[in-house]
């Protein structure tokens, strides 16, 4: 029986564990990446750690989030991000130079490598063939010291294309259709492997924006094989020395099959207020338009730019209708700027905006007030654009430009014939924003710079014997990070400062939850399914630690914030009844005796509910490592312990 390519990979990396579906692998890390949202905090982690260099082949720093610097506090966090690069081996890639996944496509990225990311669009690098999976800064923290990164064993889907993308039908429209027939719970425990004919068909931009896509499945990863295609893109960016040919056997058996053929697809769009409540732009129908935005780690390649370009020339945006567009990174900006496809973008009165995130994580170009807004991004979760009523639609870039001059949503294919775009022979390549670290040797002569919002990390207290606490807060189902902890340009500078930005926690759902949770000193939290998914911020677990939050039960967990909600030492537990959630009010105390010695006897949970008398059962689905760690109080505390 033959491997599929995401076994071969793993198997490749096992360090930990057996190879046996739904078990925990440890797998060794060969690269890592962080952004500024979470590298403080990631940075704070691993100096606590006391390792001196990172272990890893490649370690990456980004600034592109947080890149608005109204205060000091982003600049600081910049310059504190950039001092420890420098001391202990880690690459910095400046403010500018681009978005993390993008950059790390054209720069870093190798097939056959694995790589984790404290961004929960990591699996982006699927597009040229690496297992590259979202983590919790904590988990970047650890592979940067050697230690190995652990996930349950996935499932492995093919999702097998066939045909070819008919003209302005784009990579866009497949993720888009993989989401509306699978949702974003479908992907949970899975790894979605491209395959197929189709394959071939596609540009290593276009397979990035399906793998990048891909995270709002809630799958562990997505990933293509590296083939020709891939060699060509590698060989363009002047790396293919790093290009090996990847593959799935002819004979590799996977758990499930999606089966698309991409020349009977149409345009598509993400309807508020979640990306897989997809629908054709028919059946949307005639849509007036407040605001286009373009660009984000999903559709911001030169490919995207230069297709925007073309449906751009000539013409005016709309009076009605706000343009901005974002290139990915500074390579991507600087042959724009080359060929004259800005000078075009310029013209017809689009916003540009600097190669970073952007609006797409709610800093700046906030929609007006219900205003309807058509973004290439990956996600339109309700508040993310910064408006709280803002209807967000998520499109192709190819229908995104084209409704930015009617002033409504329209099909691209009115366009008629499409041009040829191809990939350029050779990019222009100038890595002088992307700072190496300095030797080993003078490590010690590197001073790192703190500033006064870079708090220290809240660390969680050793389980104990007994949890008796209220319900804080009860949320229902499909609660995102973002709710929980929001981002946007008043946030998002927050991110080292644990005390204050967990002022902003759970405020989505219930603006009085902080005060609430604060006074009850502990408390419960009470949720529906898919809880916690979305992005891969830890802060949706430490400012919930910070305010004393001890445990979490519900119906069902997305995995990133369940790993780390463990890694924080708060108890995530799932009801082994699901109609016990509607019997628990907010305000109800509820009682765990013997924690540790229960969880350590079995899966299943007592828990008392003392307000109302009653009792329900709840699942601790944890390996035995989790379980060590939920005991010592969190990775951290396992970590020392164990080092």
């Amino acid at each position: 029986m033959g491997l599929t390519l995401t076994e071969k990979i793993l198997q490749a990396h096992l360090v930990d564990g057996k190879m046996e579906k739904g078990s925990e692998i440890g797998i060794r890390i060969d690269q890592t990446l962080t952004q500024d949202a979470t590298g403080t905090m990631a940075y704070l982690e691993f100096e606590a750690m006391g390792v001196d260099r990172v272990k890893t082949e490649r370690s990456v720093a980004y600034i592109d989030h947080n890149t608005l610097q109204s205060g000091f506090e982003n600049a600081d966090d910049h310059r504190f991000i950039g001092s420890v690069c420098k001391k202990h081996g880690i690459y910095f890639s400046r403010p500018g130079n681009g978005i993390c996944h993008q950059v790390h496509l054209e720069r870093f990225g190798a097939p056959g490598k694995t790589l984790i990311g404290s961004d929960s669009h990591t699996p982006t690098g699927g597009g040229i063939g690496m297992i590259a999976i979202g983590a919790g800064g904590m988990d970047v923290a650890v592979a940067m010291g050697g230690g190995a990164y652990y996930i349950t064993c996935p499932k492995v889907v093919k999702v097998n294309l066939s045909g070819k993308l008919k003209p302005w039908v784009s990579a866009k429209d497949v993720i888009l259709e993989v989401l509306r027939r699978l949702s974003v719970k479908g992907g949970v425990g899975k790894v979605m492997e491209y395959c197929g004919e189709g394959v071939k068909t596609l540009s290593v931009p276009e397979r990035a924006t399906i793998t990048n896509m891909g995270a709002e499945l809630g799958a562990t990863t997505s990933i293509f094989p590296s083939d020709e295609v891939t060699q060509k893109f590698l060989k363009a960016q002047g790396r293919e020395d790093v290009y090996i040919p990847l593959s799935a056997d002819d004979d590799a058996v996977y758990d499930e099959q999606v089966d698309i053929n991409l020349s009977e697809l149409v345009p598509l769009a993400a309807c508020p207020h979640s990306p897989d409540n997809v629908k054709s732009v028919e059946e949307i129908g005639r849509l007036k338009i407040d605001q286009v935005c373009i660009g984000s780690c999903t559709n911001s390649s030169l490919m995207d730019m230069m297709k925007v370009a073309y449906i751009l020339k000539g013409k005016t945006v709309h009076p009605d209708v706000s343009l901005s567009i974002a290139p990915g990174s500074k390579q991507v900006l600087n042959m724009l700027a080359q060929n004259g496809a800005l000078a075009i973008m310029i013209d017809a009165g689009a916003r540009i905006l600097e190669s970073a995130c952007g609006p797409c994580i709610g800093m700046g170009q906030s929609p007006n007030s219900k205003g309807i807004s058509l973004r290439t991004f990956n996600r339109n979760f309700e508040g993310r654009s910064g408006t709280k009523d803002g209807q967000i639609y998520l499109v192709s870039p190819e229908m995104a430009a084209l409704s930015a001059l009617t002033g409504y949503l329209s099909d691209p294919r009115e366009l008629g014939e499409m041009p040829e775009f191809t990939m350029p022979e050779e990019f222009i390549v100038n890595d002088n924003m992307i700072e190496p670290p300095v030797d080993a040797a003078d490590m010690d002569k590197v001073e790192i710079l703190r500033g006064p919002n870079i708090k220290p990390f809240p660390v969680a207290e050793a389980l104990a014997d007994t949890i008796d606490a209220g319900v804080s807060l009860k949320v229902g189902d499909n609660i995102t990070t973002d709710h929980i902890m929001p981002a946007g340009a008043k946030i998002l500078p927050l991110r080292s400062n644990i005390p204050k930005i967990s002022e902003y926690c759970f405020a989505v759902c219930d603006e009085t939850f902080h005060d609430r949770a604060l006074s009850m000193g502990k408390s419960i939290i009470i949720g529906g399914s898919n809880y916690g998914q979305g992005s891969s911020r830890e802060h949706a677990a430490l400012a919930p630690l910070y305010l004393g939050v001890k445990a979490v039960i519900t119906k069902s967990f997305a995995r990133i914030h369940m790993a780390n909600l463990i890694n924080a030492g708060i108890l995530p537990l799932t009801f082994e009844n699901e109609k016990d959630y509607d019997s628990i009010d907010q305000g109800d105390e509820l009682v765990i005796e013997n924690v540790e010695k229960q969880f350590r006897a079995s899966d299943r949970i007592k828990v008392l509910n003392k307000t109302k008398g009653t009792e329900f059962t709840a699942i601790l689905t944890a390996s035995d490592r989790q379980r060590d760690m939920l005991a010592a109080g969190g990775l951290l505390n396992y970590t020392k312990n164990n080092s």
